[in-house]
């Protein structure tokens, strides 16, 4: 039986696993791995996100996955859907588009069928946005009918 030193065995097998990762691994992998958004402040549920709340940062944990953000474009003007971390990432599930109706607020309420178009007052009954489909009040009659949220912030009623 035959002993040797640890010491050169592990420096042998430093080198050999350098030399085989520079073999396998792709140049560019120690290259940068793109950015990811984070907030420089508090941010709470229901905000609106804005440029000077926020910050890019290179991103550096190989680990890191799911679906954060990566630029403040893609976020700024979304809402919060709950509490956002200084220095954390940004994930895109927790934000959502801000609502374009609001509960209790007055709203056009639009039918069409052909050439005909009806139009009402109404109240909606729950938040929504645009090509959401929400239940309003007509305020005339009462009746409460669905349709979808359109972009001006009428809601374009469905025939039953």
């Amino acid at each position: 039986m035959m002993f040797c030193r640890a010491g050169r065995i592990s420096g042998w097998v430093a080198a050999a696993t350098i030399a085989i990762a520079g073999m396998v691994l792709p140049a560019d992998a120690d290259a940068g791995m793109g950015y990811a958004v984070v907030p420089t402040t508090i941010i709470y549920p229901g905000d609106t996100l804005s440029g000077s709340q926020l910050q890019e940062v290179e991103v550096t944990n190989p680990n890191l996955a799911g679906d954060y953000a990566k630029s403040i474009s893609q976020v700024e003007g979304l809402v919060s859907k709950r509490t956002l971390l200084p220095g954390r990432t940004i994930s895109v599930s927790a934000l959502r588009e801000p609502y374009t109706v609001t509960r209790g607020s007055s709203i056009r309420l639009v039918f069409s069928l052909g050439a005909m178009t009806i139009s009402a007052a109404g109240t909606p009954l729950e938040d929504g946005a645009t090509g959401q489909v929400v239940r309003a009040r007509n305020m005339d009659s009462g009746v409460i009918v669905s349709g979808t949220v359109l972009a001006d912030g009428t809601i374009h009623v469905r025939a039953k």
